[in-house]
């Protein structure tokens, strides 16, 4: 018993949780007791990661694969035919080409020892070239929605009414139909226990779909006695540390596939009594101009 009891007050002293740090939205999370998925989940991390860090991980596999193999064909006794004696780097330069699966001709393997290696190299390289391939495609074939998302809410009158209101636009300029957007309020609530927790709020949007979405969408929310931000002052959402987030989707007409995009809002993106510039005009020969140099910019009310 004492034993078993000195055991556990070891394992509890040198075991320590993991600790992984997210970035969700505008927050760090640092979450405890997670395993890493990174080396777990490599096809996620193949497609999240960015394209310069995906092209440098392929070839650093390139080159220490390559590296490995040329190491084990040196290891061999006159191996590989027609090589430069003393010259290490045909060793690399043929492994390129069995890895490729090029087969240039002027070298080849001499020894069956040569010939397993090769089988191997070769057998290698089509599951890794399949492999960056398929990944490849998928990056490539994924569904990218181009919308524009206003830097800044604003928070003023709107058919008499105080109104928050958010801007987007479709960058593509192409027909997005069935467009649906939704605007969640997420705030820190107390219960009647007193635990505190985050609770999200969904707050309704007027004209929340767009049949033809091509330029530019304004969302209004009426902060009427129904809505969660009825009689909240900026400090009471100050202290529950108060966000937004706008989701979106739609069907691109040009791809027919469905669009996904969304955009987050602290509480300080907020403009209080502002309104958006207007973007829309009409120039001399009757045709409408929209101005994106001007996407961002907002007015303050005048009493």
């Amino acid at each position: 018993m004492i034993a078993g009891h000195i055991v556990r007050i070891m394992g509890t002293k040198n075991t320590k949780p993991r600790s992984r740090v997210m970035r969700i939205g505008h927050r760090k999370v640092k979450a405890l007791g997670v395993k890493p998925l990174a080396l777990g989940d490599l096809y996620h991390l193949g497609l999240t990661v960015s394209w310069p860090k995906f092209v440098l991980a392929f070839a650093v596999v390139f080159l220490v694969l390559n590296t490995l193999f040329a190491c084990l064909y040196a290891l061999g006794t006159d191996a590989i035919a027609n090589m430069r004696p003393g010259h290490w780097a045909d060793y690399f330069y043929f492994s390129v080409e069995t890895l490729a699966t090029v087969g240039y001709g002027d070298m080849h393997p001499r020894t069956d020892y040569a010939h397993i290696i090769s089988g191997i190299e070769i057998f290698t390289g089509m599951s890794v070239i399949t492999l960056v391939t398929g990944l490849t495609f998928t990056r490539f074939s994924r569904p990218r929605a181009r919308i524009l998302f206003a830097k800044v809410m604003v928070v003023g009158q709107h058919d008499g009414r105080r109104t928050l209101m958010v801007r987007m636009a479709n960058q593509r300029h192409n027909m997005i139909t069935d467009a649906n957007a939704k605007l969640w309020l997420t705030r820190f609530e107390s219960s009647k226990e007193g635990s505190r927790f985050r609770r999200i709020h969904e707050l309704h949007i007027e004209r929340s779909q767009n049949p033809m979405f091509a330029l530019s969408w304004t969302l209004f929310h009426p902060i009427t006695e129904s809505s969660p931000l009825w009689g909240c002052s900026l400090e009471e959402l100050t202290e529950a540390e108060a966000s937004f987030v706008l989701t979106f989707t739609g069907l691109d007409e040009t791809t027919s596939q469905q669009m996904n995009a969304r955009n987050a809002y602290l509480l300080e993106d907020v403009q209080w009594d502002h309104q958006y510039v207007d973007i829309l005009t009409s120039v001399d020969d009757g045709m409408t101009q929209i101005d994106y140099t001007r996407f961002h910019h907002t007015r303050k009310e005048t009493p």
